[in-house]
């Protein structure tokens, strides 16, 4: 009898998580006051999370993470922040120059944080594939579908199991990963083939590769799904794709490649107006999605990278990794209202309302 009801706590301690997150991906999203949220900021070489409240605009927690923190996503329901994890040490420009090769990949390092919100701790982390950067989630909230740096991979990852369902070869380097509107397909950057991969979501299988930009970094898309917009980098310019035809219509010029360097790539919540950080060209972007003609631009930080919007629309964040600080961003006036000091090496932001 003790045999059998220690064996039915047993299963219950081991399934309670899981069925924990399936709640949470059916559960409706919360009415929440678009004046009062929270904003989070990875901090990729101090491998923490800094809390800002909207109110004040000061940091109210910083809480460790783990390895290099970049990507950062919510959870439908709001009450979990993914965030993505990786052992293998920063190199290139982000890390400094260096002589001495750099240290092994800490591969138990890599997954996908499961952040708290109300508890505000990390509880879980997800095996994810090798060097996970960034992820979007399924429209169920069930699944994570991770860009694998240095493996050349997209992995599906299971949620309430914990595991990596599929592993999708894709072009080299893989960064940005944005699922379509409409949850169809999901599409993954290249940086060093400079290419977009689509993967349909339902089969997990690759159906097309379309050539954009050099060193894609990004993707956003209308509402309706008609039109992918994606940074390309290395040539100062955002690639226009037409998702029906599956290649690129159109490229928007942002200046001189080599100094303006577009990274992140957001739209507004009606799709009228695409933001563009460009990096260490310093600037903020302003594209008018009806004529994809750039409106206006400013500076707006030391290299600015990850961006957000408030849920009112009226302020943007930015990530400013060598100066450890994010940019407050008034969108009307298009001027910098403020600079919040943050951790070491400031990566992605997500705003979460209360």
């Amino acid at each position: 009898m003790f045999n059998s009801i220690a064996r039915a706590f047993a299963l219950c301690t081991f399934f309670l998580p899981s069925l924990l997150y399936i709640a949470s991906a059916k559960a409706p999203e919360k009415a929440s006051d678009s004046t009062r949220f929270t904003i989070y900021v990875t901090n990729e070489r101090s491998g923490d999370l800094s809390e800002i409240d909207s109110a004040t605009l000061q940091v109210i927690a910083t809480i460790p993470l783990g390895k290099r923190p970049r990507g950062i996503h919510a959870s439908p329901d709001r009450r979990f922040l993914y965030i993505a994890l990786s052992g293998s040490p920063i190199v290139g420009p982000a890390g400094g120059e260096t002589k001495t090769p750099p240290p092994k990949p800490d591969k138990s390092a890599d997954g996908i944080g499961v952040f708290d919100v109300q508890q505000n701790k990390l509880i879980r982390t997800i095996p994810s594939g090798s060097d996970p950067e960034n992820f979007d989630i399924t429209k169920d909230g069930r699944t994570l579908i991770v860009s694998n740096e240095d493996d050349a991979k997209a992995s599906f990852v299971d949620i309430a199991t914990g595991k990596v369902t599929k592993s999708v070869p894709v072009g080299e380097e893989p960064e940005g990963v944005k699922v379509t509107p409409n949850g169809t397909f999901v599409y993954v950057t290249s940086e060093n083939t400079g290419t977009v991969s689509v993967i349909e979501v339902a089969t997990e299988k690759l159906v097309n590769t379309i050539r954009v930009g050099r060193r894609p970094r990004s993707v956003a898309f209308l509402p309706d799904g008609s039109r992918a917009y994606v940074s390309a980098e290395n040539d100062a310019a955002v690639s226009v794709v037409d998702t029906a035809k599956s290649k690129t219509i159109q490229t928007i010029s942002l200046g001189e490649p080599g100094k303006i360097k577009p990274m992140s790539v957001l739209l507004s919540a009606d799709g009228a107006t695409l933001y563009v950080s460009t990096g260490r060209g310093h600037k903020l972007f302003i594209i008018d999605t009806a004529t994809n003609r750039v409106t206006a631009s400013a500076e707006i930080g030391e290299r600015p990278w990850g961006i957000a919007v408030s849920p009112d629309g009226k302020m943007l964040v930015s990530a400013n990794g060598p100066s450890n600080d994010v940019s407050i961003v008034d969108l009307a006036k298009l001027t910098v209202t403020k600079n919040v000091k943050v951790g070491d090496g400031p990566w992605g932001i997500a705003i979460v309302p209360r």
